[in-house]
């Protein structure tokens, strides 16, 4: 976010920007928290959890290192989602005062915070159109060719880079968080998931960590 700031941008900071480092499980923030700050995330991976009215999830974007959390705030608003970690998290606090001065008193951060406002826009509709349509097979599919990706800010399935290996490596989460990323239930991720192993789309390598073959998820995915 401050990639843009110059030396004399940094005398306008006054409070503390922390880092934060938060295991599996727990969380950024909750929905409808009053914020005061915005966050970045250096390394890991975050959930967005937005809570339906029967008490189902619906896991509504993941985050990877380099974006940021809690934008919402800056424009009064309370955070408008969960934000869960998934893997462990190194994060950047930066509180909301140093983020409205900065953006007052200094282009370069407006216009970062301009890209920022867009990227999440992007990310929003590439999240409903590749990991929200089609059967689940084809997004079981296009999540795994998502987190198959070497590039940590990679977007979903057919937005990804040229994987030129034909098999890399994804870790995967529960299947309860794969349905809910998915809009699918825990028992269709579970089986989709199994199939894949049986035909060898998907190798175990460990717990919840399997070698990809990326040709065949393509295909699945309807990418090819």
């Amino acid at each position: 976010m401050f990639a843009d700031l110059q030396a004399s941008d940094f005398n306008l900071i006054h409070l503390p920007i922390d880092e934060l480092s938060l295991d599996p499980g727990q969380a950024v923030y909750h929905a409808e928290d009053e914020g005061h700050a915005v966050f970045t995330l250096r390394s890991g991976l975050i959930k967005l959890v937005q809570y339906l009215p029967d008490g189902s999830q619906r896991i509504v974007r993941l985050l990877r290192p380099g974006d940021t959390l809690g934008l919402e705030i800056l424009v009064g608003q309370t955070y408008e989602h969960s934000a869960l970690v998934l893997r462990p998290a190194l994060l950047c606090r930066i509180p909301q005062d140093v983020v409205n001065r900065l953006s007052v008193e200094t282009p370069r951060l407006h216009s970062q915070l301009m890209k920022r406002w867009h990227q999440s826009v992007r990310q929003a509709d590439e999240w409903l159109t590749e990991l929200s349509t089609g059967n689940a097979k084809a997004r079981v599919a296009r999540l795994l060719l998502s987190l198959a990706s070497t590039g940590q800010n990679a977007t979903p399935a057919c937005k990804t880079p040229d994987l030129k290996d034909s098999e890399t490596y994804c870790d995967l989460f529960s299947r309860e968080d794969v349905g809910a990323m998915l809009g699918v239930t825990t028992e269709t991720a579970s089986r989709t998931i199994a199939e894949f192993r049986r035909q060898g789309v998907l190798t175990d390598v460990q717990l919840n960590r399997y070698r990809c073959d990326i040709p065949a998820l393509r295909r699945i995915a309807g990418d090819i």
